[in-house]
């Protein structure tokens, strides 16, 4: 109950920071942390800051396409030998550049679709759509999975605390984490923060994202853990020799089709479902991501909407492929650069920036134009002191972490 406490607490305070900041600003990161700092070599700082945060947010959408298409092509495969098209199944199943490149490029297309028709009418349009799905796939998966032999010993590995299991190294890889799962340190919820009404109240907005991300995760755990024990009764190995759980990647795209192919035709289905409400997971977080550069060009008053959409995919998407054709040392550092490395640290660097430029007063200030009652409450009491001393610090240890690992 501590370390849950503890987790919410610090995600909430390095959401609230950007939320803040984006607000305040009514900008994107960079222009938001160069006002933060001023006309001096802070603002000139802060700028960089939200430089770096904007690379990182492309180089994460570059590697995340590639998984995405991944995603993708893992739910088409087992929907075209359901229709009887195997050839066309198995040309699909090719291992090849040429296939994962087409495959992430339909990821882009997708979200590059969705961003140009802007916030309302594009990513929130289609993240009301599409989350219901998410949502309603999941649960009936978790339905289905809850009929098979080990799924009710998966449950309780997942419901049941182990506290032996426990350790320092645990806190910090979740805290790692949560950087990814909300997009903390690349600037998106900055974006979202000045896109926010006037009126609207932070903290409030601030713990219903929270829950909602959360709330996701633990219906997902519902629906991988118990699977695994399925999967492992079924005789598909599930963990290495030394015992341990095999690779994520290894689980997600060798061992669940393995497992799915023990079940026959109810398989085949259930192996549909479920790489559909993955893709479609994937998809979701893409649309906010790509927001950050688009806006950032935007803003610019240079170029229209659509422009910007339609260059910053295909800078991201060169990215991609640039991955994809030296895979083996890019993909992975990729991903070590954007989650283990950037992340942490602009997420730090913006926390000092509003924890210690931005004045109380006018933290205060905006917090209270949706809560006039702001200063009397618990969360006021606590936030600001603690994006200036705790905030700065718990990314950092993740940060060191990755570092010395």
């Amino acid at each position: 109950m501590n370390k849950t406490r503890a987790q919410f607490t610090s995600r909430f305070g390095f959401l609230m920071a950007e939320l803040t900041l984006g607000r305040y600003a009514q900008s994107g990161v960079i222009q938001a942390m160069s006002r933060l700092g001023g006309a001096g070599t802070a603002g000139r700082l802060g700028a960089a800051i939200g430089g770096l945060a904007i690379l990182t947010a492309c180089l994460g959408q570059a590697f995340y396409a590639i998984v995405t298409g991944w995603l993708i092509g893992d739910t088409l495969i087992p929907m075209l030998e359901l229709l009887g098209l195997n050839n066309w199944a198995r040309r699909l199943d090719e291992a090849g550049f040429w296939k994962d490149w087409g495959l992430a490029s339909l990821a882009m297309l997708v979200t590059v679709g969705v961003v140009v028709a802007g916030v309302n009418q594009g990513i929130e349009r289609w993240s009301k759509r599409l989350m219901p799905l998410l949502i309603v796939l999941m649960l009936a998966l978790i339905l289905v999975f809850m009929t098979l032999p080990g799924a009710t010993t998966g449950l309780a590995a997942y419901l049941v605390p182990d506290v032996s299991r426990l350790s320092a190294q645990l806190v910090v890889d979740a805290m790692g984490q949560a950087f990814f799962s909300l997009s903390i340190g690349v600037g998106a919820m900055v974006i979202y923060g000045s896109y926010l009404s006037r009126q609207a109240n932070l903290p409030r907005v601030g713990a219903q994202v929270m829950f909602i991300d959360m709330g996701v995760a633990f219906i997902a755990g519902l629906l991988i853990v118990p699977s695994m024990f399925v999967a492992d009764g079924l005789g598909v190995d599930i963990f290495n020799a030394s015992g341990q759980l095999q690779s994520s990647s290894t689980l997600l795209f060798d061992v669940m089709p393995a497992m799915f192919a023990q079940l026959g035709r109810l398989g085949a289905g259930l192996e549909v479902a479920f790489f559909a409400l993955l893709a479609i997971a994937a998809l979701t977080s893409m649309f906010p991501v790509l927001e950050v550069p688009v806006a950032t060009v935007v803003e610019t008053g240079r170029i229209s909407r659509r422009w910007a959409s339609l260059l910053m995919g295909a800078v991201i998407f060169a990215i991609s492929t640039l991955i994809l054709v030296y895979f083996d040392p890019l993909f992975g550092w990729a991903i070590s650069v954007t989650i283990t490395y950037n992340m942490p640290l602009i997420g730090a660097l913006v926390c000092l920036y509003v924890g210690w430029l931005l004045s109380r007063d006018a933290k205060l200030r905006e917090l209270r134009r949706g809560s006039p009652d702001m200063e009397k409450t618990l969360f006021w009491r606590w936030w600001p002191w603690y994006i200036r001393f705790v905030c700065p610090i718990l990314p950092l240890v993740v940060l060191f972490n990755g570092l010395t690992d």
